[in-house]
């Protein structure tokens, strides 16, 4: 079902994209939808308020194991998002989804053989993989 659902996604990116068919236009108009992805996550602090953000040193002991060292981490975020700064959020990442599915196409990929095996490559490495 899931896979159905991806395919149906990139099927419909492609079918409705009909003015920015150009691999340099999908790829800046990719990057202008990240973008607008962070905006909508900073707006969400400097303007809503709704969550701050209090980044510091991240603090792991040098005898940490792969475990305690996950636990040791934080995302800096305090705060949950209000409806109106989650809805601008979704809908951001909704259309640089959209344009990564318009560059699967454009380059002859599936969107869902890569997130399977993204899935398998960090699965196969488990906690070892370290993003």
């Amino acid at each position: 079902m899931k896979d159905m659902l991806i395919d149906d996604f990139q099927y419909t990116a492609q079918e409705l994209l009909i003015r920015n068919k150009s691999i340099l236009d999908l790829i800046t108009k990719y990057q202008d939808s990240n973008s607008r992805v962070n905006r909508a996550i900073i707006k969400a602090v400097t303007q809503c308020g709704c969550m701050t953000i209090s980044a510091h040193k991240q603090e792991i002991p040098d005898d940490a194991s792969l475990d305690e060292m996950k636990t040791s981490v934080e995302s800096h975020i305090e705060g949950l998002l209000c409806e109106n700064c989650r809805d601008a959020i979704e809908r951001d990442i909704g259309r640089n989804v959209f344009y990564l599915a318009s560059i699967c196409n454009a380059l002859d990929l599936n969107l869902y053989d890569i997130i399977l095996k993204e899935n398998d490559r960090i699965r196969m490495l488990g906690k070892y993989n370290l993003r």
